[in-house]
């Protein structure tokens, strides 16, 4: 018999452990100050008696083994792409992107980009809630200042966005020691109630679920929309993965957070077997009186930091959708220069800034805000569990197993989604709203960038025909290098350098058509950056690949040029761009016209090439181009 030895976690590891526990697990951490009190909440809600109560704790605990434990840490989080996680990680690990529309792969492609579209509405609503359901404890611990719930909550939003230029990473080192005592703190106070009434842990038995909907049958199926709060903070577990990897996520799930959350809620169970008018709010009743003004004011620093797991997925999520070419270039700020996954994306920041205070103002209370929250977790949830699906059958994970176990998460996921979808009328219309206008902004993005490439083909020049014009007409040859960006890797010359050749009647003497390329995966060794043909005349097709975690750097990849025999001096290279002037017309035949307002509009706001491909300014020419739509 032989056994292995884990070895202890170096410091290192408990720092990234720590830092981990600060930014992924403060949604799913911060559930127990709302989940249970809204599964007793509303109209149809089941009764608070001790057959209900300990079935609605079953279906909590159970909910986190399954989903939590089981789906994502056990079977998601094996479907990284080389140690990216979200749902864009996982369409690309299906490849999709060269699919034609009608194929299964492109469909899921469509699903998956949808998935991603419903996350942005979660990254507004999870701050507004959590931060609002913690300020709220006010009404506990100082009554008298019930009337600033909404301006605190405001001002205490407006901080942490501010703080995100910092980065993830040093912002999880400051938030991660407190996490650690907020979870400390869940446990001893759940430690607390479980001795007042032990009697509750037999809520571990799955039997009180099923007896739960056996006596209550549709209001049963109704409170699966409440209980879905204590497993929301899932997708945007699966979304930071890149930042911090998959064993300090797991670690810090099953030694620290799993059992801080089960303690709390089973000692909130117990409380309200004794005290069932706690109901209001059991989670602040569940402490001492001489702790409720500091618990108010832990929970809701664990609320701010709660928010900072879906930003930062967000921020992941919106880089990785750029340079798959699913959304316009936008400002991407590394914060940390040895960190790919640090990011920070002003535009998405402030956007986020502004709905989270609008849900805010607009609701007024958590409890109206939990009417919005839910549906667009779970569905996504359900899109995450059909692609892991087609990841695992394609890469040949277990089939039978994978195959078990997804339809056992499509059965549990479905239930979530259905029990969700009353609250559409109530608020759930919001999260689908938004998905719905950033799916058409992709749509739209994408169909767009297709219809200018066909555009510009009509004008652009045949590789031949121009190799054959530098030979036979009396061109000027200049000395030194342009760099010409293109699109696409293809036979046609583009319009750009046609135009400058045009008015110039001038060529360098070395010419590189240089294309962009992104792979299906996040990141792409050096060794692997380019690949050129050499077309002669001085002419080289040559291809940049990154993966689509990486940004892109042009004149720091051509310096690689010289380990593939061609020596480029970046410095004095002359890089030319073409600068399109978009116009929609209804007359001529395209894109429908709202569809191509909308492009027109997104590649004008787009960020300039210069700064996204870090070109340098003094060296870049831009060509002017006007393209009817």
């Amino acid at each position: 018999m032989t056994g292995t030895v884990t070895a202890a976690p170096s410091k290192k590891q408990r720092v990234v452990l720590l830092s981990a526990l600060g930014v992924v697990f403060g949604d799913i951490g911060t559930s127990p100050l709302y989940a249970l009190r809204e599964s007793f909440g509303g109209s149809g809600a089941p009764a608070l008696d001790l057959p209900d109560l300990l079935g609605v704790l079953s279906l909590i605990l159970w909910s986190l083994i399954l989903v939590i434990s089981i789906k994502y840490l056990v079977f998601v989080l094996r479907a990284d792409n080389q140690g990216e996680g979200g749902i864009i990680a996982l369409v690309a690990l299906l490849n999709p992107w060269k699919t034609k529309p009608g194929q299964a792969r492109y469909v899921l492609m469509l699903m998956g980009l949808f998935g991603a579209c419903l996350l942005y509405g979660d990254g507004t609503i999870t701050p507004a809630i959590s931060v609002l359901s913690a300020v709220e404890g006010l009404r506990v611990a100082a009554p008298q200042l019930a009337p600033f719930i909404v301006p605190f909550t405001i001002i205490i939003l407006l901080l942490l966005f501010m703080v995100q230029r910092r980065g993830s990473g040093q912002i999880g080192r400051l938030f991660g020691p407190i996490m650690l005592l907020w979870f400390l703190v869940l446990a001893l106070l759940g430690l607390r109630g479980i001795i007042s009434h032990p009697a509750v842990l037999v809520a571990f038995n799955p039997l009180y679920s099923i007896q739960f909907f056996s006596h209550n049958g549709l209001a049963a199926f109704l409170t699966l929309g409440s209980v879905f709060l204590v497993v929301t903070g899932g997708e945007a577990l699966y979304a930071d993965l890149g930042h911090f990897g998959v064993s300090p996520i797991r670690r810090a799930w099953f030694l620290i957070v799993f059992p801080a959350l089960f303690l709390n809620y089973l000692g909130q169970g117990a409380m309200l077997m004794q005290h069932p008018e706690a109901i209001r709010a059991p989670f602040f009743y569940l402490a001492p009186d001489w702790a409720s003004l500091p618990l108010v004011l832990l929970a809701t620093v664990a609320t701010v930091i709660a928010s900072q797991a879906v930003i930062s997925g967000t921020f992941s999520l919106t880089r990785q959708a750029i340079q798959l070419g699913q959304l316009p270039r936008m400002r991407v700020i590394y914060t940390q220069a040895d960190e790919s996954g640090q990011i920070y994306l002003p535009l998405v920041n402030w956007l986020l800034l502004v709905a989270c205070i609008a849900l805010v103002i607009g609701f007024g209370s958590s409890d109206a805000l939990a009417s919005a929250y839910g549906v667009a977790v779970s569905l996504d949830m359900v899109v995450t569990t059909l692609l892991a699906i087609a990841v695992a059958r394609r890469y040949r994970w277990r089939p039978g197993l994978a195959l078990w176990l997804g339809a056992l998460f499509i059965i549990i996921d479905n239930a979530f989604l259905g029990a969700n979808l009353v609250k559409i009328p109530e608020g759930g219309w919001y999260a689908l709203l938004i998905a719905g206008l950033i799916f058409a902004l992709m749509w739209s993005w994408r169909a767009g960038r297709a219809l200018l490439a066909t555009r510009l083909s009509k004008r652009a020049m045949q590789m031949e025909a121009f190799l054959q014009k530098l030979k036979t007409d009396s061109l000027y040859r200049v000395p030194g290098t342009a760099v010409v960006m293109t699109g696409h890797y293809g036979p046609c010359v583009p319009a750009a350098l046609m135009q400058h050749i045009a008015c110039t009647q001038v060529v360098h003497e070395r010419v590189i058509f240089l294309t962009v390329i992104t792979a299906d995966q996040p990141h792409v060794p050096a060794s692997e950056r380019l690949d050129f043909e050499d077309l002669g005349q001085g002419v080289i097709r040559m291809r940049v690949h990154y993966g689509f975690s990486q940004p892109p750097n042009i004149p720091l990849a051509l310096k690689l040029g010289e380990h593939v025999g061609i020596p480029i001096d970046t410095d004095a290279a002359i890089y030319i761009l073409g600068h399109e002037a978009l116009i929609a017309r209804r007359e001529v035949p395209g894109l429908p016209y709202w569809q191509e307002l909308v492009f027109v509009w997104l590649a004008r706001n787009a960020a300039r090439a210069t700064a996204y491909y870090h070109l340098p300014e003094d060296r870049v020419l831009e060509l002017g181009l006007q393209v009817s739509l």
